[in-house]
């Protein structure tokens, strides 16, 4: 049940003892909008960041996935890692390196 008046920078309302009148100075509403424009903006920025973030999470994942479907260049040559071993595991390699 408060009135303001923002042309007198004034907020009346009815208290105990009759009625409360809160001021204000011009100064200190120009600092309290300065600093809620500043807010507003760091909200925003914030919110560009996740929005941002989340693209380049995405694109990372897109490339992750592309690496996997990866087509060497240059013929290989599979040497098994461990000829003893009948999980039969190999590396791919260069065909054109030499035998050192």
């Amino acid at each position: 049940m408060a009135i303001p008046n923002y042309t007198y920078l004034k907020l009346k309302m009815l208290g105990p003892n009759g009625v409360i009148t809160v001021e204000s100075t011009y100064e200190h509403a120009y600092n309290c909008d300065i600093e809620c424009i500043e807010y507003a903006e760091a909200l925003v920025e914030a919110e560009t960041l996740i929005v941002n973030l989340d693209q380049l999470g995405s694109e990372a994942l897109d490339s992750k996935h592309r690496a996997g479907t990866f087509e060497p260049t240059e013929a290989i040559k599979l040497v098994l890692v461990d000829p003893t071993c009948p999980n039969n595991r190999a590396l791919r390699i260069s065909a054109t390196l030499n035998s050192k």
